[in-house]
């Protein structure tokens, strides 16, 4: 019996955007909406990567699968929004320092950052850890988030952010230690309290 040709190998000229937003927009959507911080963000960014799929339906070669491609492409605009984002908001962090809370005056933690609930590698497998680190990541100032999801989540340099955000390598590395922080503090809070009920 003949194999069934895969639709993500198909030939760009037979490519049938249409299906796009039902075949490959929740997915995209659900992707965008862990990296930013809200609903709307993830919307626009998906809407920018389906227009700009469109735009560049010829450069869809055919050698990969086409939710790969979209997701490609949904990452840099992902990126995009990012940078413009920050260009807009002041550079300035004016968010109170918690490391006082989190840490005493010798600078070990005052409460062992291990005691954490369920093991992340449990913990990563379900939903609500993503939606509680959503709810984290909307928590902590703006700068900081954009940051921590170019770096944690995109997985860029730190090279990379530091020209993208034209922020210094030592402004880079106290808004990721701040966000990390922050994530750790509300992650904590979140994961105990859903253990006591």
């Amino acid at each position: 019996m003949p194999a069934m040709a895969n639709m993500d190998d198909a030939d760009p000229k037979t490519l049938d955007p249409s299906r796009w937003v039902d075949d490959y927009g929740d997915y995209l959507y659900r992707y965008a909406l862990s990296r930013l911080r809200g609903p709307e963000a993830a919307e626009e960014v998906v809407q920018e990567t389906f227009f700009a799929a469109l735009k560049g339906l010829d450069q869809f070669a055919g050698r990969g699968a086409e939710r790969a491609w979209l997701l490609g492409i949904l990452k840099r605009k992902i990126v995009d929004f990012v940078r413009q984002r920050n260009r807009s908001q002041p550079s300035a962090d004016v968010a109170e320092d918690i490391s006082a809370q989190l840490f005493d005056e010798r600078g070990s933690w005052r409460d062992d950052p291990r005691v954490f609930g369920p093991q992340p590698s449990d913990a990563m497998e379900r939903q609500e850890f993503w939606e509680s680190f959503r709810q984290c990541l909307e928590t902590i100032p703006l700068r900081q988030a954009d940051v921590f999801t170019l770096r944690e989540l995109e997985e860029q340099s730190s090279e990379e952010i530091c020209k993208e955000l034209a922020i210094t390598p030592s402004n880079l590395w106290v808004l990721l230690h701040r966000a990390r922080l922050r994530l750790l503090h509300c992650m904590k809070a979140r994961w105990q309290g859903a253990e006591t009920r």
